[in-house]
């Protein structure tokens, strides 16, 4: 359904040049959900962007291809993308307060979304609203369309986006990070209510999130990005149990599940390389463990290991 090849993204500032995003290849596939995990600056958000041509205007696509069933998004006018934009591929934020008009009421919110995606009267755009709601386990949705935002929970607001989202309904769904600003028991409904939408509705999902936790519940495939650039992919259970790549393998240490309470946490030591000065070999080199001196001359690219398992890694090509 989704394939991007070869995406490179920059951004200009006043400093100077960002290689944002390096060399981006991955897919998604009919009826699938696809995680993307990395820290805070690996490049997640970006590659969600970038498919609905949401970037800052600073931002440049120097190359590569965004492709929605054959056709490449990249190429589309604005108004031309704008047909696609919501329809075919929705979009979840992080924080549902930016993504709801703070001074209209939910109802009227969801009411106008479905008519722009739906040739449907008023009177039937409001019934197809409740039912959205309900969609999303909204227990009284004729009491809560009448609210506004900021009468409404996090978790409410939260589904109300994604009811949002699933108005048209779309192909693909984007969620970025839908679940952080959440607690636990709120994080796990939302993330239900994502599957379920997935397994009845058949919605494809790209779930961006820091969580493995969050990736090991929902996502069929899993990829890791670490300063913009995609090192490993695979099968979830096989990049979270056999992790190839040093970085995948540190965040997975580094989780406090199963670890006894006295015992310190792991952490990555070093920062993520200054993306205006990309370091000529792998850009994890000066963080790894098991650094060679290959590794910091030439940088090793995407290459399969097994079964539908890629590593971008000189540790693992030399055996």
């Amino acid at each position: 359904m989704l394939e991007i090849k070869n995406l490179h993204v920059n951004f200009q500032t006043f400093r100077g040049t960002i290689e944002a995003l390096k060399n981006i290849n991955l897919t998604v596939d009919e009826k699938e959900v696809v995680g993307i995990v990395g820290e805070s600056g690996s490049g997640k958000s970006i590659t969600a962007l970038s498919i609905l041509n949401l970037l800052e205007k600073n931002a440049d696509i120097i190359d590569g291809e965004i492709s929605y069933r054959g056709e490449n998004l990249l190429t589309l006018s604005k108004k031309e993308i704008q047909t696609i934009r919501g329809k075919k591929i929705a979009m979840v934020f992080q924080e549902p307060m930016t993504a709801l008009h703070p001074t209209m009421k939910v109802g009227e919110q969801l009411s106008e979304v479905i008519r722009r995606h739906r040739v449907v009267s008023k009177k039937e755009a409001k019934q197809l609203m409740i039912n959205a709601l309900k969609d999303v386990h909204i227990h009284n949705p004729e009491y809560v369309a009448k609210q506004y935002p900021f009468e409404l929970s996090g978790g409410m607001r939260q589904r109300i986006v994604i009811a949002l989202a699933m108005a048209a309904p779309p192909d693909l769904l984007i969620a970025d990070e839908p679940t952080t600003a959440l607690d636990v028991t709120i994080q796990h409904e939302i993330l239900q209510l994502m599957k379920e939408l997935n397994e009845k509705k058949g919605t494809s999902i790209l779930f961006i999130t820091h969580d493995l936790g969050v990736v090991s519940e929902v996502c069929d495939r899993t990829i890791v990005m670490y300063a913009g650039e995609v090192i490993e992919s695979g099968v979830t259970k096989e990049v979270l149990y056999a992790p190839q790549h040093p970085y995948t393998k540190a965040l997975i240490e580094a989780l406090p599940d199963g670890k006894d309470a006295n015992e310190p946490l792991k952490a990555i030591h070093g920062e993520v390389p200054n993306l205006m000065e990309r370091p000529a070999g792998c850009a994890f080199a000066s963080r790894c463990q098991h650094v060679m001196e290959v590794c910091k001359m030439k940088q090793p690219h995407l290459t399969h290991w097994q079964n539908q398992h890629d590593v971008a890694c000189w540790l693992e090509r030399d055996g």
